[in-house]
């Protein structure tokens, strides 16, 4: 008989018994009822026979241990439900007849007997081939073995699966009363001395099992061995049985408890969905218990831990017990140092425990609640064999937020597969939670041999956390996969500054951190008191989540980070142990790049290097930092905060155990934006009023893309060129040179290149998201985390890996292919830019040899499909050394065979293989007497002997040494693999920035396909002499988003506009509401945009000067969570633009002063365009309804009138009809006709005669007198008399004509004779 054997198959020993899990968290004061299991091989060893002695054979009486007994090693009683009745296998020959068969075989060193099934018979040897249940195989010879047949059930019991309701669980439920069975045999030797208290469950009379799983329908029972796990947690009896005995079988199929009453029925099931709105609990910290600012939308989650906000069938199940036996979570809450939530300084993350609470707890209850107690704002992913659960609070979560079936207990519970666990890690991030993910660490046999080895007491294995996933830490994900935005997590902290004789102003330091591309970007603003470049850099990147100082930022700055982000997620860390300042950070950064610098090519890319360059900067601690951050250790002052937010970025990073994997190889760049007044020296301003006025990238409708100019020029078919782009329409250029270079790459990608061009982004189409998934490539070189060696995981993640790094491989590999056929243009092109992405070794660089070593390292096809690396010779100098000492064994022992032959004189003597057994000497029985006496028999056949002698054995010895060592190369040939391809990882980042730069090159060079009309390459120009302006002169401009298919064809109207050079400065527009103003306004500046991002503008001719800021104000709209009214937000924004506006920049003004009475919003409109034209001389465009400005205006040379064309003809009932031209018309337009879209709006006819009449009033009162300015397109009257006259005139025939009621013509004449009345008196 085989000795007992070592775990194979690469599975872990350790198993999850579900069922138990249930009850790792409910301790009974009583002792518990034995597990019942389903009988099952190697790991708990079955009955020795039904015909034993009485106390070993199964009793209808459970035989219940006492906690002493436990302690006394007196073994737990096993229940066993047979499937089938048994039957001793009878003392015969057994031949092909039984094979098929499912067979119980006893192994005397382990005590057990283990179930499997007869797959063959050899007819030499007499033995059948049996393999185990957990896929071992063995040759025995039956007759010899004590063997038990297992009789198959002719019924199968059916375990229900997701997508039955409540009728379908019913009559899953199986109305069969078990027998319960008790065992003293003593099978689970060296299980020890613990009570597994933290798996105790108990088996209630009246209560039926519902076995289920997390797929379809139905399946049988014995398919379920690998889906279900095991609780590892304290049941270290069946611990001690898998190690004591035969283990690295399946997993034993567990069964879920619901009550057959049918009230708890529907929650005993288990899938992946289930009902919603289980619960209104949640994990975030309240901003109204803290005071820390958090959002509203956090607050809504507060993990208070009671049920009062749950669903009335939810709260009456579980909320009785909560608010007995965790009343700590109530109005008594204290945090870990026993504050209350009054106190100064309360942790609401952290949790006060009771210590009769404590002492309550069994093992595993006292686990979770140690870690739920320190992280009270966060959802624990608790894993337990091969199933994340989730308790108490936690599990409102996961029934509200994920579906997840509520098990079956009084208490909170629920769970979801290891497989599931990076879809519900990130849909509870996306919706805003904190998830703390607790992986086991230890098995059971490993908590066995600690507790034998060490004298260790614990009775619950190792657990640790693993990471902290919120919405700014995913790196992988479905929803993540299909959106290219970057999630930028932002970390902030600020300084004020005051200067004798100045302004206060406020230093900022900011980092913003794109995990999912290990993307850093720093630096250090100087702001002023309204946070404008802050408010920019917010409206750019919309960060998910905030990392603070607590209690140390100003109050305009938490109050523009409230209003100019999109609900991020907040985190307030600790000033100095948690946000630390610059010493500490410098002191952290230099210890990690030390520990990483004796790693090949450990260096991180900067932004030196435009497209990926690495460069760093070693210290007298011989420790490098990157260039970024190295100038600002060496800025002193001017970059301490900037360290500072980046230390707090890093310790934030540290608990998600992201740090050290995201900083080896994190690219750093510098924030544009640090310098904010000096960044016009390079690109175009765009602050945060332009940003959303001119909906660059979210419209005012509902914050999403449609719309935008970013969705009119996104034609990109790369998630990083994408990104690119959004960069390039943030910050256009401003260098004329810059511009014109980029003008030349998108004119070459057209016309005779075209066909490349397509054929290169019908290749770049085919490739995933490759910034991201080198990041992850890159971070995988690195175990740590949930990717440690030590975390015990079901799923095969090395193949998932794997399949990853190939996926990386073949999309570089397409990268490159892409590159290389498109280069065939540069023969037909001029543009320098295209000839220095395309070039390789300069902005693409040279990676064929690197791929090619890939190649031909190992075949990727064949990998990728059995998830397993069979490196080529030459690649892996381990697995080489491995297979040539595999080859010299096998030489000598072929050169051995030799010698026996010579020796024994018999050329027939050859080697044969039986069962495990290899290399036997199988000699001619003829050749007996002449054998060896050092030979050793191991197996005879008819006419044969077979032998070892002690040199096979040798020999033997050393080739399982060798092929263990060539088995491990393989398992770690994955890792050197990747790690060599880390060592090229700026090369890489290099070829994914070059082909993102084509990609938004000829993104551009499409868009102007879609624009309305013809279009044209802009021109730049200078002012030829000091004394003329900048220019901004165009013809027959068209709109660059509106498009023929929201308009309809051929309805937007084309203008010509020209602003400065010999022309006026600024243009003030008038016209009629609706008549198209704040069209124009808006495309004059979306075509400045492209101009200066190099991209062609819809009209004919388009000449300019750079413009170095736009300026933006339009609309109206007010910051009431601020406490600004419309009027004040309305003048912020435009002192802004008199303090920062300077020669070179364009400001469009719509409607400024219309939040105030008249007088005064004309009076400051007033102003403000003499300040421009005058102080500043910028080019402009204001447009306005104050039509006193076009008369005070009219015979200034800085400013030309114009207005938006319209016809004013007559309509019913006496009021003017106005029919919108929207052509751009000189001179000024004397009224807004502001009832005509009264009437289109659609008031009463009563409201609008009567606001027609007041009209006439109020610009008679206001002293409005036209001169016809347009001619019939906006004809006005001379004077009131004239006016009263025609609208007298008018009502009388309208009279006449529509007859109307009698008495409402006599009121009109009434009211028109008062009228005439007041002219008279006036006159």
């Amino acid at each position: 008989m085989a000795p007992a054997r070592r775990h194979i198959n690469g599975r872990s020993p350790l198993v999850n018994k579900q069922s138990q899990i249930t009850t790792f968290f409910s301790k009974s004061s009583s002792p518990p009822s034995p597990p019942l299991t389903k009988q099952s091989p190697k790991l708990a060893p079955a009955n020795p026979s039904p015909n034993e002695k009485p106390d070993s054979s199964p009793s209808h009486s459970p035989t219940t241990p006492s906690p002493l007994q436990s302690k006394l090693n007196k073994p737990k009683p096993v229940l066993v439900i047979p499937s089938a009745p048994v039957k001793a296998a009878a003392a015969k020959s057994y031949r092909g007849e039984v094979v098929g068969k499912r067979i119980k075989v006893y192994w005397p060193l382990d005590e057990a007997w283990y179930e499997g099934c007869v797959k063959s018979f050899d007819g030499k040897s007499k033995k059948h081939l049996i393999q185990y249940d957990d896929a071992e195989e063995e040759l025995l010879d039956l007759g010899k073995e004590k063997t038990e047949w297992i009789e198959e059930s002719p019924r199968q019991f059916k375990r229900l699966r997701r997508g039955g309701g409540g009728a379908a669980l019913e009559k899953a439920v199986v109305a069969v009363v078990e027998d319960v069975e008790s065992d003293g045999s003593g099978d689970n030797a060296g299980a020890g001395d613990d009570d597994s208290s933290d798996e105790e469950w108990q088996i209630k009379n009246g209560e039926k099992e519902v076995e289920e799983d997390m797929d379809m329908d139905l399946v049988d029972e014995d398919e379920e061995d690998d889906d279900n796990g095991d609780d590892d947690d304290g049941n270290d009896d069946d611990a001690g049985k898998r190690s004591g005995g035969k283990s690295g079988g399946k997993q034993v199929s567990r069964k879920r408890k619901a009550c057959i009453g049918g009230k708890e029925l529907g929650l005993g099931k288990k899938s992946k969905s289930g009902a919603g709105g289980l619960g209104k609990e949640g994990c975030k910290v309240s901003s109204a218990e803290t005071g820390n600012n958090i959002s509203e939308s956090e607050g809504k989650k507060t993990s208070n831990g009671l049920a009062s906000s749950l669903p009335p069938d939810v709260s009456e199940r579980f909320g009785l017990r909560e608010a007995e036996k965790l009343k700590f979570l109530g109005p008594a809450r204290r945090d870990a140092k026993k504050r209350r939530p009054g106190d100064v300084d309360y942790d609401p993350k952290t949790l006060y425990l009771p210590p009769d609470f404590l002492k309550s707890l069994s093992g595993g209850q006292r686990q979770w609640w140690e870690f739920k107690s320190k992280h009270m704002d966060k959802v624990l992913f608790f894993k337990m064999g091969k199933f994340y659960e989730l308790f108490e609070m936690d599990a409102h979560v996961g029934a509200r937020e994920l579906d997840l079936q509520y098990m079956k207990g009084e208490q909170p519970h629920c769970g979801f597969p290891e497989r599931n666990f990076s879809m519900n890690v990130e849909k509870l991030a996306r919706k805003g939670y904190r998830v703390l993910v607790v992986e086991q660490t230890e098995t059971p046999e490993q908590l066995e041999i600690r507790r034998k080895e060490k004298g260790s007491k614990d009775k619950v294995v190792k657990r640790e956390i693993c990471g902290v996933t919120t919405k700014g830490t995913l790196t992988e994900g479905e929803l993540l996969s299909a959106n290219p935005e970057a999630s930028y997590l932002m970390s902030v902290t600020e300084s004020s500054h005051t200067y004798p004789g100045q302004k206060a102003e406020q230093i900022l330091g900011i980092c913003l951190v794109d995990v999912a591309t290990s993307k850093i970007v720093l630096g250090q603003i100087t702001d002023d008191l309204d946070r404008s470049a802050l408010c920019c850099l917010l409206t750019e990147v919309r960060p998910v989540e905030i990392i603070k100082p607590f209690k140390a930022l100003s109050a305009e700055t938490e109050r523009v980070l409230l209003t100019h982000t999109r609900a991020p997620l907040v985190n307030e860390l600790v000033p100095g142990s948690e946000f630390w300042d610059s010493r500490r950070t410098i002191s952290e950064l230099k210890a990690i790049y030390k520990r990483v610098s004796n790693m090949p090519d450990s260096a991180c890319s900067d932004e030196a290097d435009k497209l990926a360059g690495t460069s760093y900067v070693e210290d007298k601690d011989e420790s490098s930092l990157p260039e970024t951050v190295s100038k600002l250790v060496n800025s002193g002052e001017n970059g301490s905060f900037a360290l500072s937010a980046l230390g707090g970025a890093i310790y934030y990073l540290r608990q998600a155990f992201l740090d050290e994997t995201l900083l080896r190889f994190a690219k750093f760049e510098s924030l544009p934006c640090s310098r904010f007044t000096d960044l016009a020296q390079n690109h175009l301003v765009l602050d945060a009023a332009a940003l959303e006025n001119l909906e660059i990238f979210e419209n005012s409708r509902n914050g999403g893309s449609s719309g935008t100019l970013y969705a009119q020029l996104n034609h990109c078919v790369t998630a990083c060129g994408k990104r690119m782009l959004k960069t390039w329409l943030a910050r256009p250029l401003y260098n004329r040179e810059a511009i014109k270079e980029r003008q030349d790459a998108i004119a070459d990608l057209r016309g005779e290149s075209l066909s490349s061009v397509l054929e290169f982004r019908r290749a770049l189409s085919k490739i995933p998201d490759m910034e991201r998934l080198l990041a992850r490539i890159f971070a995988s070189s690195e175990a740590c985390g949930r990717n440690a060696n030590k975390v015990i995981l079901y799923e095969d993640a090395a193949k998932k890996r794997l399949i990853e790094f190939i996926s990386t491989l073949r999309g570089c590999e397409v990268l490159a292919q892409a590159c290389s056929s498109v280069r065939a243009i540069l023969e037909n092109v001029e543009s320098g830019r295209l000839h220095y992405l395309l070039t390789p070794g300069r902005g693409l660089p040279d990676v064929d040899s690197i791929l090619r070593h890939f190649k031909d390292a190992f075949d990727w096809v064949e990998a990728n499909k059995s998830g397993r690396i069979i490196p080529h010779e030459g690649v892996d100098v381990e697995y080489d050394s491995a297979c040539n000492t595999i080859k010299e064994i096998e030489s000598k022992l072929t050169k051995h065979l030799k010698e026996q032959r010579k020796l024994l004189g018999d050329t027939s003597i050859t080697y044969v293989s039986v069962g495990k057994e290899a290399y036997l000497l199988e000699v001619p029985e003829s050749l007996r007497g002449s054998i060896p006496r050092d030979y050793e028999l191991r197996s005879s056949k008819k006419g044969f002997f077979r032998y070892w002698n002690p040199t096979i054995k040798k020999l033997l010895s050393e080739l399982s040494q060798a092929e263990s060592e060539k088995e491990s190369a393989l398992k770690s040939i994955l890792h050197r693999l990747i790690q060599r391809f880390c060592e090229h990882h700026n090369k890489w980042r290099q070829l994914v920035s070059a082909t993102a730069e084509l990609d938004v090159l000829i993104s551009l060079a499409i868009a102007s396909d879609y624009f309305e009309g013809p279009t044209c390459r802009p021109a730049f120009t200078s002012p030829s002499c000091p004394t003329e302006g900048p220019l901004l002169s165009t013809k027959s401009l068209g709109h660059p988003v509106l498009r023929s298919d929201s308009l309809g064809k051929g309805t937007f109207v084309p203008n010509d506009i020209d602003i400065g050079g010999t022309n006026a400065m600024f243009i003030l527009l008038s016209g009629p509401n609706m008549g198209g103003k704040s069209t124009l306004l808006r495309q004059v500046c979306l075509s400045v945009i492209l101009a200066q991002i190099g991209a062609n503008v819809p009209a004919e001719s388009f000449v300019l000067s750079p413009v170095d800021r736009i300026f933006v104000r339009m609309g109206a709209k007010d910051h009431i969570m601020a406490g600004q009214s419309t009027f004040l937000t309305e003048l912020s924004e435009t002192a802004l633009m008199l303090t920062s506006a300077t020669r070179n920049s364009f400001v469009a003004l719509d409607e400024l002063g219309r939040g105030t009475a008249t007088s005064d919003g004309q009076a400051i409109a007033e102003s403000v365009l003499e300040h421009f034209v005058h102080k500043v001389q910028c080019r402009g465009m204001f447009s306005t309804h104050y039509h006193r400005l076009a008369v005070n205006y009219k015979d200034d040379p800085g400013v030309s009138l114009r207005h938006m064309a319209c016809q004013v003809g007559d309509g019913a009932d006496g009021m003017e009809e106005v029919t919108f031209l929207y052509r751009l018309t000189p001179g000024a337009c004397p009224k807004s006709y502001g009832v005509n879209v009264a009437r289109l709006a659609g008031l009463p006819e009563l409201v609008l005669r009567k606001a027609a009449l007041k009209s006439i009033e109020f610009e008679d009162s206001y002293g409005v007198r036209g001169n016809g300015h347009g001619g019939d397109s906006c004809s006005c009257y001379s004077n009131d008399e004239t006016v009263f006259i025609q609208k007298l005139t008018r009502v009388l025939a309208n009279t006449s004509r529509c007859g109307l009621p009698q008495g409402a013509g006599l009121g009109y004449l009434i009211e028109l004779q008062h009228n005439a009345r007041m002219l008279l008196q006036k006159n």
